[in-house]
């Protein structure tokens, strides 16, 4: 059982991976063990477990992965299977958004968990950006994400641009060699939260597409982070079964910021404010209330600030 199992992650690697050089040595390393024997008697979760130590030891890659399949996926096993029981997972957890909320001083706050594409979640994302729409200043918690998809996160980070005219990220594709820009969107359903500070709360957990929206936004000088350094994940994946209860996910392309030329991938990102993550929220609340109080015009809104702040 684990010499088709490995044989199969292997075959995958060596198809998909985007470093070919990096996929085929550590193919080499993995069947002179499996040849040896070294993996007889280990059932799924320890096989993944020591496959995704012994890939990580030659590429370095957090996305570079073989698992246990979630519960909700193991039925899938064709790419229109995979697409509709990954839909129905978004649909459950509120397309990534747990909670969208005006806090006093009239400050907007948006607890992101993952990154949702914007063909499947963008009326979620709208409606979240739309009930911040009329605040001083934005908090997007990102200490709990995990990634998603790279349109994603142009399409929320399109919401702090005024036009199409920001290239903010590309994606090299390894399949085609083809290199795909991605613009800030030139429409957006609602109205885009311009000239208003946006403060990002990072943490360790912080990974991939929500990554991205920390370093575009980073990048661009458009957003303050404060928390923690990210874990350094930037290339774009997919999950290949290999039974219906076991895969491997693979990077298969490799995101280039056209401001820096270069991405996250292994080191990160920095925040702008370093703190724990545990004490994000509440420094990233103190400067935004401290905006309020010093552009603000409202009395009672001003009054809000202070009393937050107090």
């Amino acid at each position: 059982m684990s010499m088709d199992l490995v044989g199969r992650a292997v075959e995958l690697l060596c198809d998909n991976y985007i470093f070919p050089g990096k996929a085929q040595e550590a193919a080499a390393g993995i069947r002179r063990r499996l040849a040896a024997g070294e993996y007889d008697g280990l059932d799924e979760d320890a096989l993944g477990e020591r496959l995704t130590a012994e890939l990580f030891e030659v590429c370095k890659d957090k996305h570079l992965r073989v698992r246990v399949r979630a519960e909700g996926m193991r039925e899938a096993l064709t790419e229109p299977e995979l697409e509709a029981a990954w839909r129905e997972q978004l649909r459950l957890t509120n397309y990534g958004i747990a909670r969208v909320e005006r806090l006093d001083g009239n400050i907007g706050l948006v607890d992101l968990r993952s990154v949702t594409s914007a063909a499947v979640g963008g009326r979620a994302i709208a409606a979240a950006m739309e009930l911040v729409s009329q605040t001083h200043a934005l908090i997007v918690d990102l200490r709990k994400n995990r990634g998603g998809a790279p349109d994603g996160a142009i399409f929320w980070t399109s919401y702090f641009f005024p036009d199409g005219e920001t290239h903010l990220n590309s994606v090299h594709s390894g399949a085609t060699g083809h290199t795909r820009q991605y613009w800030s969107h030139s429409w957006l359903p609602g109205k885009r939260y311009l000239d208003r500070p946006v403060y990002l709360l990072t943490s360790g957990t912080t990974f991939s597409g929500g990554e991205e929206i920390c370093y575009n936004l980073k990048a661009q000088r458009r957003a303050i982070l404060i928390g923690e350094t990210t874990r350094g994940g930037a290339h774009p994946t997919q999950a290949f079964p290999i039974t219906s209860t076991f895969e491997i996910t693979v990077p298969v392309a490799r995101s280039i910021n056209p401001v820096t030329d270069g991405n996250w991938e292994g080191v990160g990102v920095e925040p702008d404010v370093p703190v724990p993550a545990a004490e994000a929220f509440d420094v990233a609340y103190r400067q935004a209330l401290q905006h309020v109080l010093a552009t603000g015009t409202s009395p009672a809104i001003l009054a809000e600030a202070r009393s937050a702040l107090g």
